[in-house]
């Protein structure tokens, strides 16, 4: 059981990483927004192109079911407290279960 519990602590491992990372990603482009960059630029496509997936259904939550409408983007702020909650819940959950097994 101890080889599973290994990969288990291992995939929590990489998940992590992977969600500290988009973490940083949807922090730089949140700043990045706020100084209208070229939208030519390789790094601001890169950065559009990795969070409107994440924004748009979020922009559309606050749109349509609750009548959010802002000058003010909060989808950013939405989506790090997303991350941060599958972080504490989900990655956690992979580690609890990986030491119950070793």
């Amino acid at each position: 059981m101890f080889l599973v519990g290994n990969l288990l602590n291992g995939i929590g491992v990489v998940l992590d990483t992977v969600l500290y990372v988009y973490m940083i990603i949807i922090i730089i482009s949140a700043l990045i927004s706020w100084v209208n960059p070229d939208p030519n630029n390789p790094i601001v496509r890169f950065l559009r192109s990795a969070t409107e997936p994440v924004y748009r259904p979020i922009r559309k939550f606050l749109a349509e079911k609750l009548g959010f409408r802002s000058m003010i983007d909060i989808s950013p702020i939405i989506a790090i407290l997303a991350t941060l909650f599958l972080k504490e819940v989900v990655v956690q959950s992979i580690f609890d279960l990986a030491h119950r097994m070793k």
